[in-house]
């Protein structure tokens, strides 16, 4: 590796690639996904497939960036960091034409060509092939692998010296050809105008009727070029995504990578099998994660903490060392050490402040729940600020909809509420309140107050009876 000389002698190495441009195509239709989404807009793992290819090229040193896009081409180029340029592809006609509808931004040096379907494909696998192009001495490199199983893919024919002679599609192979078990993985490393020129006087007289970019191996060796493969030792990093049951295997593979990652990293997960941890998720060292639990998009786990078993935290912020049991949260945050569950719902803008408690059956939306306060069981509280070291009895509802209008529920420090308790919003409860069971609150309670709203008990006597037609019934009380 090149290095550049300071003027005090230091040497400062920096990484030098042949790459002068990726091209990355992701323009196909994706029939056999049977959806309206592009098949590139597909999630693994909680990112589309073309942002996991885009993140490991990302990695590579190259002049130019570009992917071709076609059917949904702006949902497509919505997730493309500015760096990458766009070249569409105005009808579908095979890999050949992508890489052609590209060739505005191709040069005379190579061309990395990657796939937008491929999720598992990883930085360090496209440098090893990078770098086993730049060290051979060979003009293009075609990424291989061996299956057991190779149906459905184009076959690696190679002549004898080892190099490869050409690649044929499945479809137009013979039998003796279907019997090679290595295959065209879908990446290449291209010497840019030549294979274009090939391209360009290419043949569609195929099965599908289409131009094949591996029609440029054949047309290489035509000119008495060399054409070497690079063979993957784990097939898994080029596994193409074509259906649901791909996305779903390669759904199964990035969890196990996401998992056995992290847990290098110092977080315990005791069962990785039942365990689903997007990409975009963040966790820090000491955080355990019980089985059967669910993390996703942007949450991130402070240090300590314990989520699960049966967690779903989606774009969630929990702080060190808060405990997380059966619940689902969205959009909530935890400051360190609070706690939520057995069975809680945190909705969107759900705080809880640090060592608060949202106990079982308990459903928080868009309200903070002060430090050490408590919503211990079966509450409901919603468009509410509580204050500090406050405690919410059982059953308790802030009645925040009016029909028409949301409103707000205050309820302050050191506040005590009696069980089945409903505040009927806008009201505000001063610090140091205590309010009597079964009340329903229209009004603000003082600071320091007893508040209490509820009729008058009556008891009936015999009042079985007379629903049974017995006889006359005495009534106690007013």
């Amino acid at each position: 590796m090149p290095a550049a000389v300071h003027d005090d002698g230091r040497k400062v190495y920096t990484q030098v690639s042949s790459i002068a441009t990726i091209v990355m195509l992701a323009a196909g239709l994706g029939t056999r996904m049977n959806s309206s989404l592009p098949k590139v807009m597909h999630t693994v793992c909680g990112v589309p497939l073309l942002s996991h290819v885009v993140a490991a090229a990302d990695g590579l040193v190259a002049d130019r960036r570009v992917a071709v896009l076609g059917h949904g081409q702006d949902l497509a180029q919505s997730v493309l960091p500015p760096a990458w340029e766009v070249a569409t592809q105005e009808r579908q006609r095979g890999t050949g034409d992508a890489l052609v509808a590209a060739a505005a931004y191709v040069g005379d040096g190579p061309v990395l060509v990657l796939s937008g379907d491929t999720p598992l494909v990883t930085t360090a696998m496209l440098r090893s092939f990078v770098s086993a192009h730049e060290q051979s001495a060979v003009d293009a490199t075609v990424l291989t692998m061996h299956l057991e199983r190779p149906d459905g893919y184009g076959r690696v024919v190679r002549d004898a010296a080892g190099d490869v002679a050409y690649i044929v599609e499945q479809r137009d192979a013979t039998e003796a050809e279907r019997a090679v078990c290595e295959v065209n993985a879908g990446m290449y490393v291209l010497p840019g105008r030549a294979a274009l020129d090939i391209l360009r006087g290419a043949s569609t007289d195929n099965d599908q009727g289409e131009l094949y970019i591996t029609d440029v191996v054949a047309g290489l060796r035509r000119r008495g070029a060399r054409v070497g493969a690079y063979l993957l030792a784990d097939p898994a990093e080029a596994l193409g995504v074509n259906s649901r049951v791909d996305l779903a295997e390669a759904q199964h593979i990035m969890r196990a990578r996401i998992c056995r990652d992290w847990m290098l990293a110092g977080v315990t997960i005791e069962d990785p099998g039942s365990t689903h941890i997007d990409a975009t998720v963040r966790l820090e060292s000491d955080v355990t994660i019980l089985p059967f639990t669910c993390l996703r998009g942007s949450t991130t786990i402070g240090t300590g903490s314990e989520i699960g078993p049966g967690a779903t935290l989606i774009d969630t912020q929990v702080g060190p060392g808060c405990r997380v049991r059966h619940s689902y949260t969205e959009g909530a945050v935890l400051d360190a050490s609070a706690s939520a569950g057995p069975f809680t719902y945190l909705r969107p803008d759900a705080h809880l402040g640090e060592a608060a408690k949202a106990g079982a059956f308990v459903e928080i939306k868009k309200s903070s729940i002060g430090p050490g306060s408590k919503v211990p069981h079966l509450s409901y509280i919603g468009d509410t600020t509580i204050g500090s070291a406050t405690n919410i009895g059982a059953g308790n509802i802030t009645a925040n909809y009016d029909g028409r209008h949301k409103h707000a529920t205050v309820i302050g420090d050191n506040v005590r509420t009696g069980s089945d308790t409903v505040f009927v919003a806008p009201v505000t409860i001063g610090d140091g309140a205590t309010i009597g069971a079964g009340s329903i609150i229209t009004k603000d309670v003082p600071a320091e107050a007893l508040g209490i709203a509820r009729c008058r008990q009556k008891n009936i006597r015999g009042y079985a009876g007379r629903s049974r037609g017995d006889g006359d019934v005495e009534n106690d009380g007013e």
